[in-house]
């Protein structure tokens, strides 16, 4: 019996005991959910707001305390650096060009806040309207730049953004975005810019053609030049020509010229192969009707009995 009631007294101790501390940790944990003890990281900062509409920035680190439904945590701030991407996604945004050309970009804002009472009790919504401003300088800048300068010049223009999102305001008279936020700009990336799949198909087809119209202007001024060495040659011939056939005063024997020419189209006719245009030959004394020699024929001119040549009257 003495054993027994030992045994049932200790079991009445101990559940007492897990009792109590079920209850004491539920305590806790029902005060640490309601945040009446809240903690400060490192880097970071807690805004309260208290019974009397006061808010207060509280940035010491460690565990702090708080009075219940007559203070409440407003938000917490972190003060390392943080990124905001440019339309508030990390998806390419779309932008029109001075030359009304649309592309894809995307671009990555690095910022540090600096002032915490500007940024959480003087701005509502301190991110939204951050995230405003900042792509509103961003798009202004982009949209002024020709494509080419977009696609190929990139340094410059993101050089051209950091500085505007540091110093510049943003309207005349107006704070900067450091002054309005008590934030400090760290860096700006501009990660994309690129057409669309139609420009770039429409811009290839375009590239080819100009390479083909290329290649034809190229051709045709070959061509050109080649028929300007042919005419100048012609002139020296005809020249050399009218030269030897001249008299001592240097008049050409018309007769002799015609002559002569006819005689060089006729054996030009007899190189031609079958099937070329007939020649007509002209006569320039009396009233002889024109000859016109039909198409050439090869076989029926070709020399017989081993000859290599006729002689013509």
């Amino acid at each position: 019996m003495l054993r027994r009631s030992f045994v049932k007294t200790i079991l009445r101790r101990l559940l007492a005991l897990i009792t109590v501390v079920g209850l004491i940790y539920g305590l806790a944990a029902a005060i640490y959910a309601t945040k009446t003890i809240f903690k400060v990281k490192m880097n970071y900062a807690v805004v309260l707001e208290r019974f009397g509409g006061v808010r207060q920035a509280v940035t010491e680190v460690g565990w702090h305390a708080r009075l219940p439904y007559f203070t409440r945590i407003e938000q917490e701030v972190p003060l390392m650096n943080q990124t905001m991407p440019l339309g508030g996604s990390p998806a390419p945004m779309r932008i029109i060009s001075k030359g009304n050309v649309a592309l894809w970009t995307s671009g990555v804002l690095t910022y540090r806040i600096r002032d915490l009472h500007r940024w959480a009790i003087e701005n509502l919504n301190p991110l939204e309207l951050l995230q405003g401003d900042y792509d509103g300088i961003v798009k202004d800048i982009l949209q002024a730049q020709d494509v080419d300068r977009l696609i190929s010049d990139r340094e410059t223009i993101k050089e051209a953004i950091f500085k505007a999102l540091k110093s510049r305001p943003i309207n005349v008279g107006g704070p900067t975005l450091e002054k309005k936020y008590g934030i400090e700009v760290v860096s700006f990336v501009l990660k994309e810019s690129r057409f669309g799949d139609k420009l770039v198909e429409a811009s290839e087809e375009k590239k080819r053609r100009e390479l083909i119209a290329e290649a034809e202007n190229y051709a045709a001024d070959q061509e050109a030049s080649r028929i300007r060495k042919l005419y100048a040659a012609y002139l020296d011939g005809i020249k050399n020509l009218q030269h030897a056939v001249g008299g001592k005063d240097d008049a050409t024997n018309a007769a002799l010229l015609e002559f002569l020419t006819q005689q060089k189209w006729a054996t030009a006719y007899e190189k031609q192969q079958q099937g070329q245009n007939t020649v007509v030959i002209q006569n320039t004394q009396g009233n002889t009707p024109a000859i016109a020699l039909p198409a050439f024929d090869a076989a029926k001119n070709r020399p017989k009995g081993g000859t290599h040549g006729q002689t013509a009257n």
